[in-house]
């Protein structure tokens, strides 16, 4: 405790060494200590050296994977218009839908067709013939076939054995297949409905899928001014999406209406916008009717035969072009195609009229009150034969009338 300060120096030492000789080393073991320390420094410098290259390296390779990921999923080729090789989307959708989605789209709209089926087997027990069985019997084989083609295509996805382009050619054969089946058993349906006249009907499109829709079968023409209108119910969110687009080519956005996102509905002439003030995502059946002239882009929106707002400057002086495509449930990116089952329509859809004059406020309620007296639309009326359905939309009896009456 006398000594004051002190200062230690300490050697190493091997196991089986002597203490006594190794303290008696003196500068020679100092210098090969700092030696060794030299050499510690350089081996650290040279692992943090390579440290940084391996996460230079990370950096470079994550950048890659991430361009990689984002064309794949957001840039598919040949869908929508943009710059070459690459889609855009002409309403600024989501990414379209994963192969799993679809999958199960595809399972629900099949056990769609399989309901109508079991309801078409109690009506041939009730009116049994050796045709109708025969038919039954067809389907329900071509329902089996088709459960096989989407289990298969999951275990081929699943196995990642399916490219882009045969996943594409497998989807088309299956959505073919469904368009086909969904016809037979409509056609068996309309046996059972005689009676009805053609414009008593509705369409239904029960999932948001980007195959489900209806094509009109006449282009509109060349209009400066137009009345459309329409029975609508849907509970869908958000947004019920596309109940009709008009595509010609050069613009897909030539006359659409649409309700997507948290968006209110909308009205689009050659990309111009009006926002409409309709309250319907309430699962009850309403009847919508917007009116439009070119002469200072004049509209008039109607909800039950009210008129709920007006506007104008909407696409003033711009006729509606002719020779396009007018589909319903879906908005084109391009001419005839390019869905997106993010603006999908979701629910039902009746007695689309569309004429090339402004209606009268008179003429609005006689439609939304089922008037006997009510017009049916001169550029397009609303009939069976006028319109074409694929992917799986149903047609069924309308009901709104009948329970206004």
């Amino acid at each position: 405790q006398g000594l004051g300060q002190t200062r230690f120096i300490c050697t190493s030492v091997p196991l089986d060494g002597d203490v006594c000789a190794a303290s008696a080393l003196g500068t020679g073991s100092a210098e090969e200590l700092k030696g060794t320390v030299l050499q510690l420094r350089e081996t650290v410098l040279q692992q943090k050296e390579t440290i940084m290259n391996q996460k230079e390296t990370i950096r470079e390779l994550t950048a890659k994977l991430g361009r990689c990921e984002s064309q794949s999923v957001l840039e598919l080729p040949g869908e929508g218009k943009g710059r070459k090789g690459f889609s855009k989307n002409t309403m600024g959708d989501l990414s379209r839908p994963a192969a799993a989605e679809t999958l199960s789209q595809l399972g629900q709209t099949l056990q769609s067709l399989k309901t109508r089926l079991e309801n078409l087997e109690q009506f041939s027990r009730m009116n049994s013939s050796s045709q109708t069985n025969n038919l039954k019997d067809i389907l329900q084989n071509k329902i089996d076939d088709l459960e096989k083609q989407v289990l298969s295509r999951v275990n081929s996805l699943e196995e990642g054995k399916l490219s882009p382009r045969n996943e594409s050619e497998e989807r088309g054969k299956i959505e073919s297949t469904l368009t086909s089946l969904h016809q037979r058993i409509s056609d068996l349906e309309k046996g059972q409905k005689d009676n009805r006249p053609p414009d008593r009907f509705q369409l239904t499109f029960p999932l948001r899928t980007n195959y489900m829709y209806a094509k009109v079968k006449k282009s509109l023409p060349e209009m400066y001014a137009f009345s459309i209108c329409m029975w609508i119910k849907s509970s869908a969110s958000p947004g019920m999406g596309t109940p009709f687009s008009y595509a010609v080519p050069g613009q897909a956005n030539e006359l659409v209406l649409i309700e997507w996102g948290n968006n209110p509905m909308e009205i689009l002439i050659n990309d111009k916008v009006a926002k409409l003030p309709f309250a319907i995502n309430d699962g009850k059946w309403h009847h919508i009717c917007v009116t439009w002239t070119t002469r200072d882009g004049v509209w008039e929106a109607y909800q039950d035969g009210t008129q709920t707002g007006n506007g104008e400057n909407l696409a003033p002086y711009h006729p509606i072009k002719p020779q396009g495509v007018l589909v319903l449930g879906q908005e084109q990116d391009t001419l005839g195609g390019g869905f997106d089952a993010t603006q999908a329509f979701v629910g039902e859809l009746a007695h689309f009229n569309v004429w090339d004059r402004k209606l009268s406020p008179g003429e609005v309620y006689g439609l939304a009150t089922c008037s006997s007296k009510a017009l049916a639309g001169n550029v397009i009326a609303w009939a069976e034969t006028n319109i074409d359905i694929y992917g799986g939309a149903t047609k069924w009896t309308f009901e709104a009338c009948r329970q206004l009456n």
